[in-house]
């Protein structure tokens, strides 16, 4: 185990592993008193009139029923009030050195103007609007804005392609898009306002399409459609009345890749996701009012709702928007950001420690980052000998590492050491925040108790920030979370249970897979490869990647009739294709054109000796006496490019 540093415990809001302890047992065995008292860190317009109603089964949840509440004014018009002149959101543009300090009193403004703009374009209470935004300060003012007039937002990674971005707009029922004339990343220039155009074409849902201005690009603009968001800006007040909110009111949806294909709309609501967003920021990260959080997500994904916004923001804390990439323009520039803006608290994922760490220490040790209290990582499980590297050379074997387990649908951090109070263990998410109760159930769902045990990692019971529904399907949301395990909700995680309780997270169970921190879903991709010419039938599955953590391998059949004269090339499209149709992100690290797949003799692809190929294990393939033709796997071993 690594020992608590001692400096770290002085400002613990939990300063011990008994205290934790404690605490965590009061949360288990009296849970509505335990969240009723953390809901008196938000302001109530009309205080809950119960804390917590639940049919696991049925996938029925509510927390703070009767309650009226405001997101925004949450994060925004209390602390604009109180504290004016602090700093809310730090934007670290894309260009080294270039911010921008915003105060909570010009927020406040801001996110006023904003929500009259909204307003302006018919969007009223319930409505939703597609946010498609670089990483500027205007997407945290989008997403507040729609908060505090009661709109639904639908954030959409500022990455995804023109179908991607369309088929959520749909699904969504978006009437108003919010972009930029281009983003920017590293060297890169993303075409925003090009793939919108792409994706509303022809759709008669989609009124307004508001643009910022980012680079100055010029761009095509639809008269009666595209309305430059700056020129819109400057024709509103910056006063703007906040609704009433009950607690159930949806405050976003997020589109999170299903194992079918299609992504899931995961819908969260007001009351719960704030409490628990709040609280979990506040304990996990040890919040103080002097630190600066500089989260380093991208708002198109939970970790930027959550813990960029409207986590920091509720707590009244200065948190760091940023707009770059770590390697821009070199390895050094995270570690530049924390020295200039004296960055106490600094989360990340394992994807980009890798990266930065590959290049050497020297773009660490160039930077005093004497700043540096903790250091969180969040999206995959990291590696023991990464975790050692980032707690001894960028935290100088100073600075706490809390490796954080969660996801889309739990809303906030589930799993993760307190600094202060958890001895930790490189690799390891450690043990459950307060009032979450993990259980490891076998195949038949069956608990599985005590320690040095592994299995299916499910939850039991609820908690405030679980989400509450896929938008339009619920029956998907309960099959896909509460059926297979029933009385449970299913993670969709293998997970082991060490000897002193510690959980260590073993991956994906089912075809979701996990790339750089990224939930892809494997049939989503397997359609975009179908989709071209060439390709028959494909087959995806994730392998060990030394910078992502988990790269994309596809197997793909071609067509008979299809005549392939460069293989390179044939690959090449392939690739572009799974970028087009979804995203860089989803884009194969490696495809293997083959002549069948391993199916049983019921037409099932037996997955796991694709992943063991995938990953170069040719040894032992166990049991294949199942396969309709075990030939194949020999014929699928020779044509391996791993």
């Amino acid at each position: 185990m690594i020992p608590v540093k001692p400096h770290i415990a002085k400002r613990a809001h939990v300063h011990s592993l008994a205290h934790y302890e404690g605490l965590y047992r009061e949360s288990i065995a009296n849970p509505a008193g335990f969240w009723s008292t953390q809901a008196e860190a938000l302001t109530w317009f009309h205080p809950p009139e119960s804390v917590h109603q639940a049919r696991i089964e049925e996938g029925e949840i509510a927390w703070f029923s009767g309650g009226k509440l405001n997101a925004c004014y949450n994060c925004v018009d209390r602390h604009a009030e109180t504290q004016p002149d602090k700093v809310a959101i730090v934007w670290a543009a894309n260009e080294p050195g270039e911010y921008r300090k915003i105060t909570y009193a010009e927020l406040a403004r801001e996110v006023g103007r904003m929500a009259n703009v909204l307003k302006s374009h018919g969007v009223r209470r319930g409505d939703r609007v597609a946010i498609y935004l670089p990483m500027i300060p205007e997407v945290a003012f989008a997403m507040l804005a729609c908060a505090r007039i009661g709109a639904v937002h639908s954030v959409v990674f500022a990455g995804f392609s023109a179908e991607a971005l369309r088929e959520r707009i749909l699904d969504a029922d978006c009437a108003v898009v919010l972009t930029a004339d281009e983003g920017l990343r590293g060297p890169k220039r993303i075409p925003l306002k090009e793939t919108v155009d792409d994706a509303v074409e022809g759709l008669s849902v989609v009124r307004s399409v508001l643009v910022a201005k980012r680079t100055g690009a010029e761009v095509a603009m639809t008269p009666g459609r595209d309305y430059w968001l700056a020129e819109e800006l400057a024709k509103e007040r910056a006063t703007c009345p906040v609704e009433w909110m009950d607690a159930e009111d949806p405050l976003f949806v997020l589109y999170t890749s299903g194992s079918t294909g299609k992504p899931k709309g995961v819908l969260h609501t007001t009351g719960g996701y704030m409490v628990y967003t709040a609280f979990t920021h506040r304990h996990v990260f040890d919040i103080h009012d002097d630190d600066v959080y500089f989260c380093a997500a991208d708002a198109g994904w939970i970790t930027g709702h959550s813990y960029i916004v409207y986590g920091p923001l509720a707590n009244g804390t200065t948190t760091v928007m940023f707009e770059s990439v770590p390697n821009y323009p070199d390895c050094g520039r995270y570690w530049q950001v924390v020295d200039d803006l004296e960055v106490s608290v600094f989360y990340t994922a394992p994807t980009a420690i890798r990266a930065v760490m590959r290049a050497g220490d020297e773009f660490v040790t160039r930077a005093s980052r004497k700043s540096l209290r903790i250091l969180g990582t969040v999206g995959e499980p990291i590696n023991p000998e990464v975790w050692t590297w980032y707690h001894d050379v960028v935290g100088n074997g100073q600075a706490a590492v809390i490796d954080t387990w969660w996801q889309t649908e739990t809303g906030g951090i589930m799993i993760a050491p307190l600094p202060g109070a958890t001895p930790a263990k490189p690799g390891s998410a450690t043990l459950p925040m307060f009032g979450i109760r993990p259980v490891l159930v076998d195949d038949e769902g069956t608990e599985i108790k005590g320690n040095g045990v592994s299995g299916n990692l499910c939850l039991a019971g609820s908690w405030p920030g679980q989400s509450r529904t896929i938008l339009g399907d619920h029956q998907r949301f309960r099959s896909t979370y509460f059926t297979r395990f029933p009385g449970y909700y299913f993670t969709g995680d293998g997970c082991r249970r060490d000897e002193d309780g510690y959980y260590w997270i073993t991956g994906r169970v089912d075809d979701v897979i996990n790339v750089a921190g990224h939930r892809l879903g494997t049939a989503e991709i397997e359609s975009a490869l179908v989709a071209h010419e060439a390709a028959a039938e494909a087959a995806v599955v994730g392998f060990p990647h030394e910078i992502k953590g988990t790269g994309i391998y596809a197997f793909v059949i071609i067509r008979d009739d299809f005549s392939a004269e460069d293989p390179k090339a044939l690959v090449g499209a392939l690739r572009d294709q799974v970028r087009r149709v979804i995203s860089p992100i989803a884009t194969p690290d490696a495809i293997q054109i083959v002549s069948g797949l391993p199916k049983t003799r019921s037409g099932k692809i037996m997955r796991r000796i694709l992943r063991q190929i995938a990953a170069g294990k040719t040894d032992d393939f166990g049991d294949i006496s199942t396969l309709a033709d075990p030939t194949i796997v020999e014929a699928l071993i020779a044509s391996s490019e791993r």
